[in-house]
């Protein structure tokens, strides 16, 4: 796993004066947690070599990837409504276990969180919310396939159970894969790969890549 400082400046791959899009490493949170242990984030390394910053989204704390952060409120206001009526296209970059038989589909299940067992969310057709993600295959290993997906809805851990929902959790998510040990830190294969969305207020197309540390 790649290892980052908490105190170190965060990798910007792309900057304006509205917006920077910077790396979140595997297991950092985005934002600060509750207690004095989670208060090292994205936000923080941010604020200290980037200046004042405003969140706008948030990754799962062991995915890694784009993260968009405002330069203003009004600048997180303007993205926020971008997120909001899904005016962006994301693309997730994941290696999960088992074989493909096809080369692309769909997974339609509805989700909502598994109270019993927070903060694991769980497939649920009567009560659960629509989810929808679209998946390609990139490659096939011994074993495993390398996938980009395409979240429609924007469900907690919706990726996660979807995958393993269909036998095919990806690899390293110490919720939803039975071979990894729940104390197993820093190796979900899952990555968010690339960013594409008009600018809110130039107008021009923006489209971010990112490599996953696990690509080929």
């Amino acid at each position: 796993m790649k290892q980052f400082e908490p105190d170190s400046r965060p990798e910007v791959l792309f900057e304006d004066k509205w917006f920077f899009i910077v790396r979140k490493e595997r297991e950092e949170l985005t934002v600060p947690g509750r207690g004095p242990e989670k208060q090292n984030c994205l936000m923080s390394r941010a604020a200290q070599w980037l200046g004042e910053v405003y969140n706008v989204h948030r990754l799962d704390q062991p995915t890694s990837g784009l993260v968009v952060i405002a330069r203003s409120a009004e600048a997180q206001r303007a993205m926020g409504r971008i997120f909001e009526s899904r005016a962006i296209e994301k693309i997730y970059r994941a290696r999960v276990r088992g074989n493909f038989g096809e080369e692309e589909g769909l997974i339609n299940l509805p989700l909502r969180a598994d109270w019993e067992n927070r903060p694991r969310q769980m497939v649920d057709r009567e009560m659960g919310k629509k989810a929808v993600t679209r998946w390609k295959v990139l490659f096939r290993g011994a074993g495993w396939t390398e996938l980009d997906l395409f979240p429609e809805t924007g469900r907690t851990h919706q990726l996660r159970v979807h995958l393993a929902s269909i036998g095919h959790p990806i690899i390293g998510d110490r919720l939803y894969d039975e071979d990894t040990g729940e104390s197993v830190m820093g190796e979900l294969m899952l990555h968010a790969f690339s960013l594409v969305f008009r600018h809110p207020f130039t107008g021009e197309p923006v489209m971010v890549e990112s490599k996953s540390d696990f690509d080929r």
